[in-house]
């Protein structure tokens, strides 16, 4: 059985870790924080709160994902996916109901 528990996030902990995932991506690439929000046209002040509390507006975000390659990965946060299954019968059950 798997423990959904330790997957399940609050929304503060789902900002902080989509903040130092960023940061980690701007060192990764070795932009400084004044780099990073001349070349996305995000304050200075924006950036260095996002990187500290997770704030910042979505359009912020997007800019930011853009300078850091990252558009497919937002583009993709609420994609529909196909699902998983858990083995061959629960796929044949799901494609008989689908026809």
């Amino acid at each position: 059985m798997i423990n959904l528990d330790k997957y399940i996030l609050t929304p503060d902990e789902m900002l902080h870790r989509i903040a130092d995932n960023e940061k980690a991506r701007r060192k990764n690439m070795h932009l400084t924080q004044e780099e990073l929000a001349r070349r996305s046209g995000v304050s200075l002040g924006s950036l260095r709160r996002f990187e500290q509390t997770g704030d910042i507006s979505l359009e912020s975000l997007m800019k930011i994902a853009i300078v850091l390659n990252e558009t497919d990965n937002l583009i993709k946060l609420f994609a529909e996916s196909d699902p998983e299954y858990k083995s061959m019968e629960e796929l044949l059950n799901a494609k008989r109901r689908k026809s």
